[in-house]
């Protein structure tokens, strides 16, 4: 009995202590163990209360102040004038919070960024960073709430308010944030609303909607938290539209490309820091593009994954990837913006951004099914993309013409400053005939294959820089053929518009044993090594330069007759102008009399041993460019044995 009543007393005792003990004198060391677990100050500047004796406890909180981590300075990340919030009991046993009630009076939440993606609301390092996950709340009532965000990484500059004041009599709102504020200084909105934040089960999903516009860049989002809050499990239906796919970047942090405007929905599963896009779709310029991606984070990189295609990709819309091509420079007219690319000009002066490059890794596959052009009749278009720490690859890059195909690979290193490139590409098996279709619908002037490669590599954060420091090569070549007898002529001869007009509708062809054009780079400047047009009647000769660095061509073709002609005045054939606006002429200046073929064409031919295997192994062995070769020995030029064999199949 004495027992008893001393276990009576002392519950007397500590629920006389716990009903009238201050609980003001807890403040301090609350607050020190918070700041001490947080390594920022935590202070309650008004009253505590705590109500021990419910199946659900509760505790008040007046003047609760968070500051800034010290890189931060000054100032405090939030302040709520009054916190209430409920817990339930038994949950509490196992280690589990679960609040009925969580109420905010005039809470006050400043966010900070900086360029180093230093944030002052992690609590944690940025790469070991988990989405928000709040516990299970059942009614969450915020009142008169106000956010502002700096965000120095996204130019982001946000003031908002905050509420959700549902009642359990079904009156007032469900949660609503209305922020505006300017992101890359232009105009920005925040709209975001959901259910009502009273009654909400762990097992049932709340429904959310976002609206966001940042300048002409509109992005909407119609989802469920799959288990509030719990932001680590989201499911949306997303869409995105604006002027240019790379503005996207402010809000994503993604360096997607430059583009013409563009449309496109898609549905999102979050997985914790996964998000699996699925049934991509829409329109980027002319271009439909479909397909899907995945965006992780498994350590301190994001890592993008994708696999898109287009049943028709408009060529424009791939050129202003490059900051290139009209529809760039039609953008920039209708913002009012100066053009990145001077009128004229071919090459592009879009910067490239390689810290953004260096920013995340990705791999991504596309294919496009049909390729519509204004010039070339391609069909379609191929590329597998790999972006590892800053050194972007592409490989293998594929263009399929009717007939024949442009591949290869192109390097993009952006960890350097400036960045370096390097493109291998090879044209192979292309139809002359397809390209170089005369006017009127008569037959074409040339018919035959046309080869070529390209090995170029540059320094530059623009296609114009890379390309104005460029060194390499640069071959073409047609091995054999048919050419209009009358156009073949017509290597520098000046005729009368008339007379060019009568002959090119003679059908009469003559063979076209192989023509090449052999360029060295260097500098920028894509000198004319050697050069060879041989036809039935005609054999002509190559001699100029192209200057990429200022875009102008200067070409000059002479021609000489195999047997001879009356009333015929050779002349040089020139091609003078820019890269855009090439213009055709005749050298009437350097017209000369007619004479044989010279002896010397040979020392000419000779270097065709070594230049027919830089565009194709065995291709040295054609039947009409190894007769010229042949041809070539018996005049006396010194082509070697070694050269002149056809070389091993050189790996790629």
């Amino acid at each position: 009995m004495i027992g008893g009543s001393i276990v009576a007393v002392v519950i007397v005792a500590a629920a006389l202590f716990l009903l009238l003990f201050d609980w003001d004198w807890l403040r301090g060391p609350i607050s020190r163990y918070a700041s001490a677990r947080t390594g920022r100050e935590v202070r309650i500047e008004g009253h505590l209360r705590i109500h021990p004796w419910s199946w659900t406890p509760r505790a008040e909180v007046q003047g609760l102040r968070i500051g800034n981590p010290k890189w931060v300075g000054s100032g405090d990340m939030a302040y709520v004038r009054e916190v209430d919030v409920r817990a339930r009991l038994l949950p509490l046993f196992i280690g589990r919070l679960d609040l009925p009630l969580l109420r905010l009076d005039q809470p006050t939440v400043d966010l900070i960024r900086d360029k180093d993606d230093r944030a002052n609301w992690r609590f944690d390092a940025p790469s070991s960073s988990k989405p928000a996950q709040l516990p299970p709340i059942q009614r969450f009532v915020i009142r008169d709430g106000h956010v502002s965000m700096k965000d120095a990484r996204r130019d982001l500059v946000l003031s908002g308010t905050i509420n959700a004041a549902e009642n359990a009599n079904g009156t007032g709102k469900g949660f609503e944030l209305v922020g505006q504020g300017t992101m890359n200084r232009d105009a920005f909105t925040l709209q975001a609303s959901g259910g009502p934040l009273i009654h909400v089960e762990r097992s049932r999903p709340y429904d959310f909607n976002l609206d966001l516009r940042a300048g002409a860049t509109h992005v909407t989002a119609d989802g469920r938290l799959l288990r509030p809050f719990n932001l680590g499990l989201i499911r949306a239906e997303l869409t995105a539209s604006g002027p240019n796919l790379a503005d996207l970047y402010h809000l994503t942090g993604l360096p997607l490309p430059v583009t013409p405007p563009y449309s496109i929905a898609a549905h999102v599963d979050r997985q914790d820091k996964k998000f699996v896009l699925t049934g991509v779709r829409g329109k980027v310029g002319d271009s439909d593009l479909e397909g899907s991606a995945t965006l992780d984070k498994p350590g301190d990189r994001r890592v993008v994954t994708a696999d898109l295609s287009s049943r028709k990709l408009v060529f424009s819309d791939l050129l202003a990837v490059t900051g290139g091509g009209a529809k760039v420079r039609k953008a920039a007219a209708q913002a009012g913006a100066k053009p990145v690319t001077p009128a004229g000009r071919l090459l592009p002066d879009a910067r490239l951004y390689r810290d953004r490059l260096q920013s995340m890794d990705a791999k991504l596959r596309y294919h496009a099914q049909s390729v519509v052009t204004q010039r070339w009749p391609l069909r379609q278009m191929s590329m597998d993309l790999t972006l590892d720490h800053g050194l972007l690859t592409l490989d293998p890059l594929t263009f399929q013409f009717p007939q024949g195909r442009l591949a290869g690979k192109v390097r993009l290193d952006a960890r350097k400053s400036p960045a370096v490139s390097d493109l291998d590409m090879r044209l192979t098996g292309l139809a002359l005939e397809k390209m170089l279709v005369a006017k009127g619908g008569g037959p074409p002037p040339i018919e035959g294959v046309l080869m070529a490669r390209a090995q170029l590599h540059g320094r530059g954060d623009t296609v114009h820089d890379a390309a104005s420091s460029a060194d390499g090569r640069v071959v073409l070549v047609a091995p054999h053929g048919e050419i209009r007898q009358a156009f073949a002529e017509l290597l520098g001869i000046n005729l009368a518009n008339g007379l060019y007009l009568l002959l090119s509708k003679d059908p009469k062809e003559t063979p076209l044993r192989c023509a090449v054009a052999d360029f060295e780079v260097k500098n920028g400047v894509a000198q004319v090594s050697n050069a060879v047009f041989d036809t039935g009647v005609v054999r002509a000769e190559g001699k100029g330069s192209i200057d990429l660095r200022n875009e102008t061509v200067d070409l000059r073709l002479d021609g000489k007759p195999k047997k001879p002609r009356i009333l015929r005045v050779w002349a040089p054939i020139t091609v003078k102008g820019t890269l855009l606006h090439p213009q055709p002429g005749v050298d009437v200046g350097k017209a000369a009399p007619q004479i044989g073929l010279a002896a010397a064409v040979g020392a000419v031919l000779a270097p065709l041993a070594a230049i027919l295997p830089f565009i194709e192994p065995g291709l040295a062995k054609d039947a009409d460019c190894g007769a010229l070769i042949a041809e070539a020995r018996t005049q006396g030029a010194p082509v070697k044995q070694a050269a002149a064999a056809a070389p091993t199949r050189e790996k790629r």
